[in-house]
């Protein structure tokens, strides 16, 4: 199997204050927390986003398994909508000492370039900063982290950026050259129909 080089780039806020809000998004956009843990809908979200940029490390897992990960002491899935339509999601999951990771954020291709993505990661952003106020068996966030990597979009890093993410942490490495998991072979070069 044939490799590609990908480069990986940690970053995190260390403060509140560190945020720095996108404008608002277009009209009939909505940001909704996904309360009832559902291994169909957070595969249906990682496939949908993640499957242009060969997001693979989960695509082998079990419903068990992925029932397990939801079920973990603090995980929670944000989820954007756009007229009631799933347009991306971010994924939190609280740490040791007060750090909470993105673990998982983007948009499904069509959504993207659409003023969506700034507003999805300042409230995903917004939410890790105050995971404790909703979960109070965990201390207060001290830190908000996420990775993003050279496979991921052309404006990934812009936005993380723009919202007051810095970079800690750099490292480049091997993967396998895999293909495009889907969500099916054109689906991504079709254009959205606007109302």
């Amino acid at each position: 199997m044939s490799t590609i080089t990908v480069t990986t780039w940690s970053l995190r806020q260390t403060s509140p204050a560190d945020l720095r809000p996108a404008r608002g998004p277009v009209a009939g956009v909505r940001i909704v927390r996904a309360e009832v843990p559902s291994p169909e809908f957070s595969r249906f979200l990682y496939t949908a986003v993640g499957g242009d940029v060969r997001w693979t490390d989960r695509l082998g897992l079990g419903y068990e398994q992925w029932a397990a990960l939801l079920a973990a002491l603090v995980v929670e899935t944000w989820v954007a909508y756009e007229n009631g339509t799933p347009a991306g999601y971010a994924e939190l999951a609280a740490g040791a000492d007060g750090a909470v990771e993105i673990v998982y954020f983007g948009l499904l291709p069509a959504f993207r370039g659409r003023r969506i993505g700034g507003h999805l990661l300042t409230c995903a952003t917004a939410r890790a900063w105050d995971l404790g106020e909703r979960w109070p068996e965990l201390s207060a966030t001290r830190t908000v982290w996420l990775h993003t990597c050279s496979k991921d979009g052309p404006h990934a890093m812009g936005n993380y950026l723009r919202r007051g993410f810095t970079v800690f942490d750099t490292k480049v490495g091997q993967e396998p050259d895999v293909l495009s998991p889907g969500p099916w072979p054109g689906a991504l070069s079709r254009p959205l129909n606007q109302p």
